[in-house]
C-alpha cells in the first residue's frame, strides 16, 4: 500500500466521553439524580439560593517558538514542544437561577482555598 492510498483512521482511542452510569437497576441512584434535577425547576427563592460549584485545574505554558501567522484555510500553527510555567485552579460559581457566575483563580487548590471560594 502506498502512502497515498492510506486513508485517515477515524478511530481515535485518547479520546474519550465522562458519563454518570448508574449501578444496573438501582431505583435508589434514579430516584436520587431525579432529585438533584427537580432542585433546576424550583422557582427562584432568594432565602434559599440554588448555588453549584465547579473546579478545574489548568497546566500554565508558555510557546517557546513564535507561532506561525495564522493563513486563510490553514488552521493555527505552533510548535509542540513549550515551557511549564506551574499549575492553577479554577473555582466556578454559579446561580443557575439568577444568571450569575464568578470564577476564582488560585495557585493550588486546598481546603482553605475551597473554604473560601463563594458567589
Amino acid at each position: 500500500m502506498r502512502a497515498h492510498d492510506a486513508q485517515k483512521n477515524e478511530l481515535k482511542p485518547w479520546l474519550r466521553k465522562q458519563w454518570v452510569i448508574p449501578p444496573p437497576a438501582n431505583a435508589e441512584f434514579v430516584c436520587a439524580m431525579e432529585d438533584v434535577l427537580e432542585v433546576y425547576t424550583r422557582p427562584y427563592d432568594p432565602a434559599r439560593p440554588v448555588v453549584c460549584l465547579d473546579e478545574l485545574n489548568k497546566q500554565l505554558v508558555a510557546e517557546i517558538q513564535t507561532p506561525l501567522p495564522v493563513e486563510s484555510g490553514q488552521p493555527a500553527r505552533f510548535d509542540f514542544q513549550y515551557e511549564r510555567c506551574g499549575t492553577a485552579n479554577l473555582f466556578m460559581t454559579s446561580e443557575p437561577l439568577v444568571g450569575q457566575r464568578a470564577i476564582t483563580v488560585t495557585a493550588q487548590r486546598t481546603a482553605v482555598d475551597f473554604a473560601q471560594v463563594g458567589p
